[in-house]
């Protein structure tokens, strides 16, 4: 027998809220079966989750997770699923790498800005606040 879990089995096991999973599933991005008003999910949804978080891990909207996801679900889409999810990593290495840059140049903008209050400031004679 397929092992199913609960909504609140997958909510404990990946720390987030029923009421996400839900919207996961309102995306069509999940799709548990049902035994009435309980929602049966099976190995696929849990896989399916866990790259639903990794993609939100790494900025991916989730019309793009959608759209990776259901690559796979088609006739060859296994090797189209690979080529989209190469490119569209790609295009997020680059987007993050541009963010990386600019908080670099925030962070040394912000240290010499420190430096030069510190060091007005030993000229004000508080020895305190110029020292840290």
């Amino acid at each position: 027998m397929t092992r199913t879990y609960s909504i609140s089995d997958l909510a404990r096991e990946f720390g987030v809220t029923p009421r996400a999973i839900r919207f996961y599933e309102d995306k069509g991005l999940l799709t548990p079966a049902r035994r009435g008003q309980t929602r049966i999910y099976a190995p696929r949804d849990r896989a399916r989750l866990i790259l639903i978080l990794r993609g939100k891990r790494f900025g991916f909207s989730l019309r793009d997770i959608k759209e990776m996801l259901d690559l796979y679900e088609k006739p060859d889409g296994g090797i189209e699923q690979l080529r989209v999810t190469l490119a569209k990593s790609r295009d997020r290495i680059a987007a993050l790498k541009a963010q990386r840059d600019e908080l670099q140049d925030a962070i040394a903008e912000l240290e010499d800005g420190c430096d030069k209050i510190r060091e007005r400031l030993a000229e004000l004679g508080d020895t305190e606040e110029a020292a840290e």
